[in-house]
């Protein structure tokens, strides 16, 4: 499978459990510590390798356009009062390399059709996918340990397979996620066998979940346009990867990395402290905050 360029980022959605925050705030913009989710999401694409980030947004949401783009009076203003460690915070938001492209999601038909609706912009290559609200950490940048996406391309090019990032749930959880068997193929690799879109726990095929990357081939977009609506009556990527396991190759890997579900209010909780617990500046003052708390 060619080089990892491209990576979508399915961002249409309401936000429905973070309300009221989110009837103004897309979920993605919800800060950890100092930087949005969609931030850590970003940085995680560009460390695999990627310069094309592909925005499935809908027509209200413009915060994460308006964050990435040039902020003409905050830099003037920062670069004037000689704040040049903030300015250099400001304009590191996006690598110079990189550009971002915003596809608008007419309907919410599932994370199938969001991920169909970035076609024009992928065109005939392999991408990424990632699901900014599964914030998955595996060190700052700088620290040598790549991110969940960059493990993921260098399996999916080196076996020329799609790659599925997964983790063992609770099996009562199983509801909640696309889960798959698969047959071991190393430590951290396994060919799936079958996909099962939010099974009950009494049919799950295993307990092991997809969460939030995925490298998939072009091919999955042909696949997607001859989906029909599944659970919940919207279009299911995991239906398009059920299709695709008749033809090619299509991985689970258990990824390197801790990763935190802010998709609800105690994942965003978690991770928030972690990071802070992570921060030099913080750390010490939070371990005595949580000591007194005990």
């Amino acid at each position: 499978m060619p080089r990892l360029r491209k990576v979508v980022f399915p961002v249409a959605g309401l936000g429905t459990r973070f309300l009221p925050a989110t009837k103004v705030v897309a979920k993605e913009m919800l800060p950890v510590l100092d930087r949005p989710l969609i931030q850590y999401a970003v940085d995680e694409a560009v460390d695999a390798g990627a310069d094309t980030l592909v925005f499935v947004t809908n027509r209200y949401k413009h915060a994460i356009a308006d964050y990435f783009d040039k902020a003409y009076e905050l830099e003037s203003k920062l670069a004037q009062a000689g704040k040049n460690d903030l300015l250099a915070l400001v304009q590191g938001t996006l690598p110079k390399h990189v550009r971002c492209v915003f596809v608008t999601q007419p309907e919410a038909l599932g994370l199938g059709h969001a991920v169909l609706c970035a076609k024009p912009v992928v065109g005939d290559e392999p991408f990424g996918v990632i699901l900014a609200d599964d914030l998955i950490w595996n060190g700052a940048a700088g620290s040598g340990r790549p991110g969940a996406l960059r493990q993921m391309a260098a399996v999916a090019e080196r076996e020329n397979a799609g790659v599925l990032a997964v983790e063992e749930v609770p099996r009562e959880q199983t509801g909640k996620y696309g889960i798959v068997d698969a047959e071991p193929i190393s430590e951290r690799a396994a060919r799936v066998r079958l996909v099962v879109e939010k099974p009950k726990p009494e049919v799950a095929p295993s307990n092991l979940a997809i969460v939030g990357r995925y490298v998939l081939p072009e091919r999955i977009f042909e696949l997607l346009e001859n989906t029909r609506p599944g659970a919940g009556g919207e279009i299911q990527l995991t239906d398009a990867i059920e299709d695709l396991l008749h033809e090619s190759s299509v991985l689970a890997y258990r990824f390197e990395g801790t990763r935190f579900d802010c998709g609800n209010k105690l994942g965003l909780v978690q991770a928030t402290l972690h990071m802070a617990l992570e921060d030099p500046a913080l750390a010490a003052a939070t371990r005595t905050y949580l000591a007194g708390r005990g």
